[in-house]
């Protein structure tokens, strides 16, 4: 067996046993695995697991969201950030729904190079590299080429999973775990963990950030409450964001989503 076999053999052995029991590995529904894909980026697993099965407890199917109108689905993805990617997921289901899924993922709203591989890879059986911050990490460290050359021949699902779960569990960005690693008798970068990051004196909180008066501005609206109560300047900045994006729009007694 060459090393790189037996690198592949040794992490894809590590995830049958050891990766997490989470609802959307329970499934090979491309629309299932979209929404989970979209709700992932830039939020945590611990807070996604609950508003996903909320979600496809909702809208179970891809026809189903793309009958909802934007208010609707804009309300059901307050506390989860960044708004806009609830739009492009809503956009998606539509022009599935009328269209069926495209040969090239890319082309529906919101879905980029790694989205359109896990979900080709994990539904449609394409043999093709989902490539996210953490495979782009583990690959790195291990030194053994690009994320798309460690790719398991006719296993690229469960490689795609084995390799971000490795990124997301154990080779961490601060403190990579290598005395659990499965890699780590082929790793260059093997005991050589990296020096924590000095904290950055005078970082912005996130409540003073434009993003915080957003949400919470879309969390109210959500809630048939009033514009909350923030500063003015901070408002109107925050108000007018919203508008052009798409995700408020002016009504008779203020304001209302989409």
């Amino acid at each position: 067996m060459s090393e790189l076999a037996a690198l592949r053999a040794a992490v894809l052995g590590w995830y049958a046993r050891s990766r997490r029991d989470l609802p959307w590995r329970r499934t090979t529904d491309p629309y299932a695995v979209l929404v989970s894909e979209v709700m992932l980026q830039q939020t945590q697993v611990a807070r996604v697991v609950p508003r996903y099965v909320e979600w496809l407890a909702r809208w179970p199917d891809v026809s189903l969201l793309a009958a909802a109108s934007r208010t609707e689905v804009l309300a059901a993805w307050v506390g989860l950030g960044y708004n806009r990617r609830a739009i492009a997921l809503h956009e998606a289901a539509r022009v599935v729904a009328s269209d069926g899924w495209p040969a090239d993922l890319r082309s529906l709203p919101g879905v980029g190079p790694y989205t359109a591989a896990a979900v080709a890879s994990f539904c449609f059986g394409a043999q093709v590299a989902a490539v996210d911050t953490n495979v782009r990490r583990v690959a790195a460290r291990l030194g053994h080429g690009a994320p798309e050359a460690l790719l398991a021949p006719g296993r690229a699902a469960e490689w795609n999973q084995a390799a971000m779960e490795l990124g997301a569990t154990v080779c961490t960005a601060r403190t990579p775990r290598c005395g659990d690693c499965p890699a780590a008798p082929w790793c260059a970068s093997a005991g050589a963990a990296p020096s924590p990051s000095p904290s950055r004196g005078g970082a912005e909180r996130f409540e003073d950030s434009n993003r915080w008066v957003r949400g919470r501005i879309v969390a109210a609206l959500a809630a048939g409450e009033g514009l909350p109560d923030v500063a003015p300047e901070r408002l109107e900045r925050a108000l007018a964001g919203l508008i052009r994006d798409g995700l408020i729009r002016p009504a008779q007694d203020g304001f209302a989503l989409g």
